[in-house]
């Protein structure tokens, strides 16, 4: 569509929807009996007597209404599908033309974004559990879970692993009630609804939010992280202060997951290695903690440190040099390599792209 003709189409639809207060109460009621006198349009409203002619006269102009000049004047309600046949038309031609012409706004470029808005908030939500890859972080509320199950279902189908939360604990529906394996690799409760709302995709995208800004819009926020390496501070936060003071596992099953496996969490991949046993390898794609250059390193994994609060974990790396390495996560200040992505594979060190 022409740029000249797509302005017209919006002019067009505009046009015949730039209704008054007098032509809505008129057209409604036409619609209500089928067809009327001026006069009894003007008993059955509010409009001056002075001001039903006009207004019946705009609504006949605009398609809506057929004046059958009688003696009393009538007006006929038209079937509103045919009445608007030709604005349904347009409108479906005018969405597409507008689509193909939309250019979403980068975000790309923001490291944080502040938002107030609950349909905001919600939308990054689906956005970011959409975005995952490998490894997905999520506390909501029972409400929250049934809106976003489908795109649940699609990560772990997709082999994503998924730590879920589920707040507050008493509201959560019962593993009899609900299929959590199908959502989530490991779910759990926790009590309180101060448990924020949260939801980190591959250590990096994430949103933060309090309950209260999903409930209503007074006073509420959400925090974005864009695809910011600051999303490590909600991963971290949901790892060490929310996911192990949750009460009650409702759910764990990471059978569906085979090697090689990607992780962004270093608790949940030391987490996995030790209940699946046997010898691994490693590729891990991070930073040297004293020099702070980028840094790969391949190799076995000797040892595994991990301990019961879950607060702290670590891996041992021997590399293809004959190396010993300490591997942890985020901000690593004992360890030789802050890991951001994790390779562990079964038989051999993974490719980066496996």
């Amino acid at each position: 569509m022409a740029s000249d003709e797509l302005r017209s189409t919006v002019e067009r639809v505009g046009d015949r929807f730039n209704l008054g207060e007098y032509e809505i109460d008129a057209y409604l009621t036409v619609l209500e009996h089928g067809q009327l006198t001026a006069s009894e349009i003007a008993d059955r409203t509010d409009i001056p007597q002075p001001r039903v002619y006009d207004t019946v006269r705009s609504l006949s102009d605009r398609g809506l209404v057929e004046l059958r000049e009688s003696r009393p004047m009538k007006v006929v309600a038209i079937d509103p599908g045919e009445a608007f046949d030709d604005v349904q038309s347009s409108l479906e031609q005018m969405i597409d033309e507008l689509e193909a012409r939309y250019t979403a706004p980068a975000r790309d470029t923001e490291a944080v974004s502040l938002v107030k808005s609950r349909s905001t908030i919600l939308r990054y939500l689906e956005e970011v559990i959409d975005a995952a890859e490998y490894e997905l972080s999520l506390s909501l509320t029972p409400g929250l879970l049934t809106r976003f199950e489908d795109e649940l279902r699609n990560a772990v189908d997709a082999g994503v692993s998924v730590d879920l939360l589920i707040t507050p604990a008493d509201e959560a529906p019962t593993p009899a009630e609900f299929e959590y394996q199908n959502v989530a690799t490991t779910v759990r409760a926790r009590r309180g609804i101060t448990t924020p709302v949260i939801a980190v995709a591959d250590g990096n995208y994430s949103v933060y939010a309090t309950q209260d800004a999903l409930r209503d819009d007074q006073d509420r926020y959400g925090v974005i992280f864009n695809r910011s390496s600051l999303g490590f501070l909600v991963s971290g936060f949901f790892g060490t202060v929310l996911w192990t003071t949750a009460e009650e596992t409702l759910s764990e099953d990471g059978s569906k997951r085979s090697y090689p496996r990607r992780y962004a969490s270093i608790r949940r991949c030391v987490k996995d290695l030790i209940e699946e046993g046997g010898e691994f390898y490693a590729t891990i794609e991070g930073r040297d903690v004293e020099v702070g250059g980028t840094r790969i390193v391949r190799g076995r994994v000797l040892d595994i440190s991990f301990e019961v609060s879950e607060e702290v974990a670590s891996l041992t790396v021997e590399t293809e040099e004959g190396e010993e390495v300490t591997v942890g996560g985020r901000v690593a200040a004992l360890e030789d390599i802050e890991g951001h992505e994790i390779h562990i594979g079964r038989n051999k060190p993974p490719s980066i792209d496996d």
